[in-house]
């Protein structure tokens, strides 16, 4: 079974993040609506379309979910 794109994105949280990958980890973390146990790529993109207070844009969560998706395959 797949771990959730959520768990996956948490081992690029910072406290001082690097990258956009790890500011979009640190604002997943602290939205405490972000859909934490989805696998589901169109329901994560349509959440955070609607919820737009993340800093970067769709194409930070496209190159996540690209390396999501190699590190469960």
């Amino acid at each position: 079974m797949y771990r959730s794109f959520y768990h996956f994105l948490m081992k690029y949280r910072s406290t001082a993040p690097r990258d956009a990958i790890s500011r979009f980890a640190n604002a997943a973390y602290d939205d405490l609506e972000f859909p934490k146990n989805s696998e589901d790529y169109d329901e994560i993109s349509s959440y955070l379309e609607v919820n737009g207070h993340y800093p970067e844009s769709m194409a930070i969560f496209d190159e996540a979910w690209e390396l999501y998706i190699i590190s469960e395959s």
